[in-house]
């Protein structure tokens, strides 16, 4: 295995809601941090990012689907998708939320985190475009099942994130949802 970062806390500590061998998409993914985490875990991973060398180091030594896509300057690969569960850490492109919830399954479940405003004073990303505004999350999801959200400050490394833990809802579920049909 590759010697890729450890996974998110926050994706450890929710990846118990996933089902062993759930179809998991791990967005943005990256050097497969938690698409090994998770793959190890006995999901099944499809990871999408646009770095073509670190997918082919995560297909050199993980089994999972490696799809190489620009998904912010690209189509989107996945159309006509949905996973158990949908994993994002670490990016934030706002015209893909409608993709991004629409890859949920219903009944499946989010995991996403991500930098926030304030994160500015402690380097990069500092330019608005990439940090969430308050309670953004929350108001993206709103009408899916909250397990769990946090907003502030984080140490090693410090930095300033938003993560939420939510499960879309099933069918005749009548809450709304902000985003999706």
């Amino acid at each position: 295995m590759s010697s890729s970062p450890a996974p998110s806390a926050w994706i450890t500590r929710f990846s118990p809601l996933i089902p062993a061998g759930a179809q998991v998409l791990d967005l943005a993914c990256g050097q497969g941090r938690h698409a090994r985490y998770l793959q190890a875990q006995g999901q099944h991973v499809t990871g999408v990012d646009r770095d073509g060398a670190a997918l082919q180091a995560l297909q050199a030594d993980t089994a999972g689907e490696w799809l190489l896509a620009d998904i912010e300057n690209g189509p989107w690969p996945l159309d006509g998708r949905v996973f158990d569960a949908v994993v994002v850490t670490n990016y934030l492109w706002r015209p893909l939320w409608p993709r991004i919830l629409g890859s949920v399954a219903p009944g499946g479940l989010l995991l996403y985190e991500t930098f926030a405003q304030g994160n500015e004073v402690y380097g990069k990303p500092s330019r608005p475009d990439f940090l969430l505004r308050p309670g953004e999350l929350l108001q993206v999801c709103a009408g899916w099942s909250v397990i769990a959200y946090e907003e502030g400050g984080l140490q090693a490394p410090d930095r300033v994130v938003q993560r939420i833990a939510v499960r879309r809802p099933l069918p005749g579920d009548a809450r709304p949802s902000a985003l999706m049909p």
